[in-house]
Formats: C-alpha cells, sequence, structure tokens
C-alpha cells in the first residue's frame, strides 16, 4: 500500500489539472509559452501519476483494468474481474 500522503499528493495534483484545464488549451492555441510558464507546475497533467485503485501502486499500472499487475493477478485468480481467465495450453 502506497503512504496515504503520496495519493493526496496525487489527488491534489489531478483537482489542480481539472482547474487550470481550459486556460491551458486556450494559452496553448495562441502559443503564449510565457503565460503557460506562469501557471502552477502542477496544472501540467503530465505530473498527474498513473496509481492502482486499490493498492496505490504506480509501477505495473494496467490501464485497461486502472490496477497494478499484482492486484489484477490477484483479482483475476478469484474471479472477481469478468471475462479474465488464467490461461492455460
Amino acid at each position: 500500500m502506497a503512504k496515504k500522503s503520496w495519493l493526496e499528493r496525487n489527488k491534489k495534483k489531478t483537482e489542480t489539472v481539472k482547474k487550470f484545464a481550459t486556460l491551458r488549451a486556450e494559452l496553448k492555441a495562441k502559443g503564449d509559452y510565457a503565460g503557460l510558464s506562469k501557471l502552477p507546475k502542477n496544472a501540467s497533467p503530465v505530473r498527474v501519476v498513473n496509481r492502482c485503485k486499490f493498492s496505490g501502486r504506480r509501477r505495473g499500472y494496467l490501464r485497461k483494468y486502472g490496477c497494478s499487475r499484482l492486484t489484477f493477478r490477484e483479482a483475476a485468480l478469484n474471479g472477481l474481474i469478468p471475462g479474465v481467465i488464467k490461461a492455460s495450453w
């Protein structure tokens, strides 16, 4: 489990990105890079990290399922993810 501070920091970044999304789009369309540089650093969507919904892990994140590889494996083996079965050949 990730530290609560990391999860909260990521939530704050996500909120900041949403807040400045329209302003960033306008400034980028105009080509006003001086104005973009005056915005907060966390207003950039690149700074938001994909994190597992369950464990908060950022490495090994599977976008399609929204969780880390470890959580995905546990859930798939327990039959909690519809349509996912263990491969056998």
